[in-house]
């Protein structure tokens, strides 16, 4: 009996206690929860801007180099880029299939620009964006793995007037223009040579890179222009080591006019070589026109549409059967898969 009260004692002061635990992490806890004594904490952009200071690195692309050869450290792989853009801000909507970003000329090169030189000395994986056209929306649906390679690209630009047209048709959020490169490369050389960004061409014959490079240094003396060179290369060797070169210069902005979809593909299997450049656009035959190699089609022609048939008919070999192969099918995408 006595026995029986000293456990019944023992109990109801273990249930007392455990009861006193409770009710004291109840206070703990809702002190926790609670906001009345949260103090914000000061946004300060110069204390930002001083951070980021502090994450750039302070090696060169040479001496950093040179190190991880003295220590037998191989070439790394980098991932992408996780981190978010502003390229990535932009909204999207479908045409022919194809992700395409809602932008003008002016707003594509101002941001162009200053993520570019918001990236110098990072090293981070560098932007990559490129353009669709009539060409692309074809090749896209008929080829995966080159599909796969414009949807790695940070943004994809409507480089053609039928997407403005479809776009104001069948989908809730028209296009506001075309965004044509052979127009946009010298919104962003103004906006560059402003700000103080430098560029290297890469792309076309050595002829007509070095003519277009030198017609552009003419007409803006105070871009900086670092470099240029051709874009054919004897094997894989040679365009590393044209990677490492362009690397070594560390422009904020690389132009690459190689043509669909040899382009796209130098760039997705060269972009972790290429970590010391801000931005990486695709330019097509950007550097011929440059170069007056290839007349470009009369405006009206280009507000038109009918910038395809200016070329096929200067190119009728090249590019007569092409249009004629790819053309129907691009119609009916983006007529069919725009929205």
């Amino acid at each position: 009996m006595v026995t029986a009260s000293i456990l019944a004692l023992l109990h109801a002061g273990n249930v007392r206690k455990r009861r006193s635990d409770i009710d004291g992490l109840t206070v703990r806890m809702s002190q926790v929860l609670s906001t009345e004594y949260d103090v914000p904490l000061p946004v300060s952009s110069a204390a930002a801007a001083g951070r980021r200071r502090v994450e750039r690195r302070i090696s060169t692309f040479t001496e950093t180099r040179r190190l991880c050869a003295a220590r037998g450290i191989g070439e790394r792989r980098l991932s992408g880029d996780r981190r978010r853009n502003r390229f990535q801000e932009w909204r999207r909507i479908r045409i022919g299939d194809l992700p395409v970003v809602v932008a003008n000329r002016i707003e594509t090169a101002r941001v162009i620009v200053d993520e570019s030189l918001k990236r110098r000395g990072l090293w981070r994986y560098p932007a990559y964006l490129t353009s669709t056209n009539g060409e692309v929306t074809h090749r896209c649906a008929v080829n995966e793995s080159e599909r796969s390679l414009f949807l790695q690209a940070d943004a994809i630009h409507a480089d053609g007037m039928p997407h403005v047209f479809v776009s104001r048709l069948r989908c809730g959020i028209a296009l506001p223009e075309r965004v044509a490169t052979s127009d946009l490369f010298d919104d962003v050389a103004c906006e560059a040579q402003a700000k103080g960004a430098a560029m290297f061409m890469l792309g076309a014959t050595e002829l007509s890179n070095a003519t277009a490079a030198r017609l552009v240094k003419n007409r803006f003396p105070g871009l900086k222009l670092v470099g240029h060179r051709g874009g054919f290369f004897r094997n894989e060797d040679e365009e590393i080591r044209a990677c490492g070169q362009i690397a070594e210069l560390a422009p904020d902005i690389l132009w690459v006019s190689m043509g669909v979809p040899r382009e796209q593909r130098f760039i997705v299997r060269h972009r972790h070589r290429l970590t010391s450049v801000g931005v990486i656009k695709t330019s097509g035959g950007l550097f011929d026109f440059l170069a007056g190699s290839k007349p470009r089609a009369p405006v009206w022609m280009q507000d038109a549409g009918l910038e395809w048939l200016w070329r096929a008919c200067l190119e009728p070999k090249r590019l007569g059967w092409r249009y004629l192969k790819t053309n129907p099918l691009a119609l009916y995408l983006l007529l069919a898969k725009s929205d």
